[in-house]
């Protein structure tokens, strides 16, 4: 999938080509708010991503741990995006675990709205 002048791009811009993130400023946004970090580190948007990289991704209560295999700056289909990464096998565990306690409801907090401090200090305890 790489062509010449994908050896260079922009680690907003390749989030947004593997479908990620639905717009480019968006991706901007989370790198900006610390939510993409790369060998423990956050990360710019102006970042070159190169071919074996691991980034951890951070979206709602789901944390993903990917590797870069394609540079792409072009967004395609789902199936062409799929190619650009490869999620980690500990990562997907993580997230299916974590996405069958949610559907079990089984994080222990309700509420009737808005959480309070402990409500809130308890999903924190728990996301972690």
């Amino acid at each position: 999938m790489s062509d010449k002048d994908d050896d260079k791009v922009r680690l907003d811009k390749w989030l947004w080509a593997a479908r990620f993130y639905k717009t480019r400023s968006l991706a901007k946004e989370a790198i900006e708010g610390g939510k993409v970090h790369c060998r423990g580190e956050r990360c710019k948007p102006g970042k070159e991503p190169k071919i074996g990289d691991e980034y951890v991704l951070r979206t709602g209560f789901d944390e993903r741990t990917i590797v870069v295999r394609a540079l792409s700056v072009v967004r395609r289909g789902a199936p062409e995006a799929q190619l650009l990464y490869e999620e980690t096998a500990d990562s997907l565990a993580r997230r299916e675990e974590a996405a069958a306690l949610r559907k079990a409801g089984a994080l222990g907090v309700q509420t009737d709205g808005k959480p309070n401090k402990k409500q809130r200090r308890q999903l924190l305890g728990l996301r972690d």
